[in-house]
């Protein structure tokens, strides 16, 4: 019986040896680090599990129309970061594989850090189909010479859009340099709903048959942007030309993601005084700021291959792994457990523990259903674009009016 067991054992290790995974994450500038250094502790961890990279993807919306092609193909990777927002569509076309079964064989799986809101996160429709790895929340950042020569210092920072929108045409007024740009296109809509949830609003309604952001909370939200042009003199950028900008002092205060503290703070290398400050006008009770960031999907077939998968997005997603990812990103660890490993590094680094103070505010990063989810993000898009070009700055109504109708004609019909 002992020879027998010793027998299967040396079976399943030899089996295991041969497993190799493919890998493939979104947004290179931010993740190669942050990917080779963690794997590179995952093998020291499971030697007997290979992990071979794709070539990543550009962005999200990269991410899940390649992953959506390939399923039809049968050629997806093992494993896929896809943005949050991006779990529904590869659920409800059975690409991803449902995690349920792996979660109940774990013991001590809430004890290990990955507490039910993270599940959640990754859910549809009752079913855990991925563990979130990265957690961004949109954040100011500050180029505080700027903010300095424009009157205003670290202990009168903005609160609301109208004071962020003041201090940027002080400093565009200096001549110095542009006052305020948001990254308003990132992930297509991840910051229109942030202004919208922010507001109190919701993009569709319960039943998710109407367009629901037309309303205060949408208006308000265009209207912001829209302000931000017209008052601020906000330039119309690239996000890459927004971050250039600000990294070489050309551009006073930035609005985006919380993922980008680290990289932001290597490329402006002490040329000025970097700060980071809340989201404008939250309310307590009334916002909400959407989850942005990315969940670790099992696409693997393959029984064996799934196993090894599993291990890996347990790993990931896990102490080491998240605290690997804060380290090198701006993101925050969806995992308990690497919070305490992080407490000394948040100390040392408050530009990316503000998001942290946010987290009260934190919601769902909201997916719209039906095969045309990627469509709406698309027409959103464009239509905030003709705002932020200055071409159509005047109207933010009147834009909102054609946002919900492109919309509300790409809802799946009930």
């Amino acid at each position: 019986m002992i020879l027998a067991a010793a027998t299967l054992s040396l079976m399943a290790s030899a089996a295991m040896a041969d497993t190799t995974i493919t890998v493939q994450y979104a947004y290179p500038e931010l993740f190669d680090t942050t990917q080779k250094e963690m794997v590179a502790a995952f093998n020291k961890a499971h030697p007997e599990i290979k992990v071979e990279f794709r070539s990543a993807y550009k962005d999200y919306e990269d991410a899940a129309q390649r992953v959506l092609r390939e399923g039809i193909t049968g050629n997806t990777p093992d494993v896929t970061f896809q943005g949050l927002n991006r779990v529904r569509v590869l659920a409800d076309k059975n690409i991803a594989v449902a995690l349920d079964g792996f979660i109940a064989n774990e013991k001590g799986f809430d004890a290990a850090g990955y507490h039910e809101g993270m599940r959640q996160a990754g859910a549809v429709n009752g079913k855990v189909y991925g563990l979130p790895f990265a957690i961004s929340l949109p954040i100011v950042y500050y180029n505080m010479d700027l903010v300095k020569k424009a009157g205003l210092d670290e202990n009168s920072l903005p609160k609301t859009w109208d004071e962020i929108a003041a201090l940027g045409k002080k400093i565009k007024d200096q001549g110095q340099a542009d006052g305020v740009e948001t990254e308003w296109a990132i992930t297509g809509n991840w910051l229109w709903q942030a202004l919208v949830f922010a507001n109190g609003g919701t993009m569709l309604n319960a039943d998710e048959t109407k367009v629901a952001f037309t309303d205060d909370a949408g208006k308000k939200a265009l209207s912001t942007l829209a302000k931000l042009v017209t008052e601020a003199k906000s330039p119309n950028m690239t996000p890459n030309e927004m971050l250039a900008a600000f990294a070489a002092g050309k551009l006073g205060m930035m609005i985006t993601t919380t993922a980008r503290v680290n990289a932001v703070t290597k490329q402006i290398g002490g040329k000025f005084e970097l700060k980071t400050g809340n989201y404008p006008d939250l309310k307590q009770g009334v916002s909400r700021l959407p989850a942005g960031g990315n969940v670790a999907i099992i696409t693997a077939k393959d029984k064996e291959k799934q196993k090894a998968a599993w291990e890996f997005l347990k790993f990931a997603t896990g102490p080491e792994g998240g605290a690997i990812m804060v380290k090198t990103t701006g993101y925050m660890a969806p995992n308990n457990k690497a919070a305490d490993l992080l407490k000394d590094f948040y100390v040392q680094n408050p530009n990316q523990a503000v998001a942290l103070s946010q987290l009260p505010y934190l919601t769902g990063w909201y997916a719209f259903p039906g095969d045309n989810g990627l469509k709406i993000t698309d027409v959103i898009k464009d239509r905030i674009q003709s705002v932020m070009d200055g071409s159509r700055a005047k109207e933010p109504d009147a834009v909102l009016k054609d946002m919900a109708s492109d919309v509300q004609a790409l809802l799946p019909r009930r």
